[in-house]
């Protein structure tokens, strides 16, 4: 049986964007999206109704301010107590995971997507993605960027600014572009 481009793009396999299905989906989002930024003034309450309609999983308390952007919403999970600041970007094509009480700066940036190096490839239309994890009370600094495929362990701190390429263990403190281990 022939996969569809939707279970190509979340099984991390190379998938066609421009698939209706997905199109479809991502105009729905789309939508979603102008509802939930409109909201920027509307009671906290409002914004967490709003997010259980659309993300993976929303955990208590947790809290997304606008505005906000995404590719699917459904791809993304948020722990409990989880805070997002505005203008943040989640490039969700695969699984994004935020864990229990992590604060998320304004401006951060979350890739999934992936686009071939091989040029004949990426003219194909082509593309794939790796699933983020993001730990248990993480701090991600403002404007910083993490790339497909990281995890970053719990308790872990990500300066802002930073472009994340690797994993980043548990307690670590990263800075800088790439980012690395911090030392004191």
């Amino acid at each position: 049986m022939r996969m569809s481009e939707r279970h190509k793009m979340l099984a991390g396999q190379p998938y066609h964007a421009d698939d209706p299905g997905l199109v479809g989906e991502q105009a729905a989002n789309a939508a979603w999206l102008a509802r939930y930024n409109a909201a920027l003034g509307a009671p906290v309450a409002v914004w967490r109704t709003l997010l259980a309609e659309l993300l993976g999983a929303v955990g208590e308390g947790s809290i997304v301010r606008p505005p906000f952007h995404c590719d699917y919403g459904w791809n993304i999970r948020l722990g409990k107590g989880v805070f997002v600041n505005f203008n943040c970007i989640i490039l969700d094509v695969v699984p994004v995971t935020i864990g229990d009480d992590t604060r998320i700066g304004p401006a951060v940036q979350v890739y999934t997507a992936e686009h071939p190096l091989d040029p004949a490839l990426r003219r194909s239309g082509v593309e794939s993605g790796r699933p983020v994890v993001i730990g248990n009370n993480v701090w991600i600094g403002g404007g910083a960027i993490i790339l497909p495929g990281v995890t970053i362990g719990d308790d872990a701190v990500v300066g802002a600014g930073s472009v994340v390429t690797h994993d980043v263990p548990a307690g670590a403190i990263v800075a800088g572009n790439p980012a690395r281990i911090a030392t004191s």
